[in-house]
């Protein structure tokens, strides 16, 4: 029986390609939401996950637990230690549909995405760039929407890092381009769903070939997520027809925040250098 949430989600995430479609969608649920599982009854959480409840008690017998009573005390131990939610009133004018109020319904969602993104992930960003720091060379995709996410990322770490490299398989090169992935390695993937077919495919390539692997993306079992050393979460909700990517780039502006502070006075030296060669050459209006 896992001890604590995190170490519960790791063992979902290895278990998961195995489970049955129910526990599959059961599992997911559990860490889509785990605010909800916290304080949700079984019967509201089966409804949620499109389960039966007997489904969800099967389930925390699988993964040790002697019944769903025990599982929902991990949730229940989490939330304790995590900020209160947003408020009613931000949930209401994100639901809002009126045209006067979709600037203020902008605003809300976003507010409510980043918070929620620091409440989820915020603690999980340092070890990421810890293990980004180790790295003999770090590769970043990201495809389609994804894609400002993944340079963003790979703008601010060129500043002070030469082994960084975008994977971005321009031309049909995608595959020529994940030879370059090897042992001792890091590769950040971007995505959320409906997931991109080129990020599973860097993911899966980073870790047959060695690779430590750090997902950004929207649930604990997407597919790139599963196998990944860190899975940084973001929320991404939005009264748009699209998905907000403003907790994201919050995510990846943090990153490079933590790395340049790890590297210290090095990276520091590097970055004066770049800003200096980019005034040099006319890179900038003067």
């Amino acid at each position: 029986m896992p001890p604590t949430f995190d170490e519960l989600a790791a063992l979902i995430r290895a278990r998961f390609p195995d489970f049955s479609p129910q526990f599959q969608a059961g599992a997911a649920y559990l860490l889509n939401f785990p605010d909800e599982v916290a304080v949700s009854s079984m019967r509201k959480v089966a409804q949620g996950a499109k389960v039966q409840p007997a489904a969800l008690v099967r389930l925390s017998q699988t993964l040790g637990f002697p019944g769903w009573n025990e599982l929902r005390e991990l949730f229940v131990a989490r939330l304790r230690t995590r900020p209160e939610p947003l408020s009613s009133k931000a949930r209401a004018l994100v639901k809002g549909g009126s045209r006067e109020a979709l600037a203020t319904n902008m605003g809300a969602a976003q507010q409510h995405n980043l918070a929620a993104t620091l409440a989820q992930s915020g603690g999980r960003i340092p070890d990421a760039a810890r293990l980004l720091k180790k790295a003999s060379h770090v590769h970043i995709a990201g495809f389609r929407s994804c894609y400002p996410i993944a340079f963003s990322l790979l703008y601010g770490y060129r500043l002070f890092r030469s082994t960084v490299s975008l994977v971005s398989g321009e031309a049909g090169t995608l595959e020529m381009q994940l030879r370059s992935i090897a042992k001792g390695h890091a590769t950040v993937v971007v995505s959320f769903a409906p997931y991109s077919r080129e990020a599973a495919r860097v993911a899966e390539a980073a870790k047959e070939q060695g690779s430590r692997l750090i997902a950004i993306t929207d649930s604990a079992v997407a597919p790139i997520a599963l196998n990944a050393d860190q899975v940084l979460l973001f929320s991404h909700e939005s009264p748009s027809f699209f998905p907000s990517l403003v907790a994201a780039s919050a995510i990846a502006e943090s990153l490079v925040a933590h790395l340049l502070a790890l590297e210290g006075e090095d990276a520091v030296r590097q970055l004066s250098d770049a800003e200096k060669a980019l005034h040099e050459k006319g890179s900038y209006v003067g």
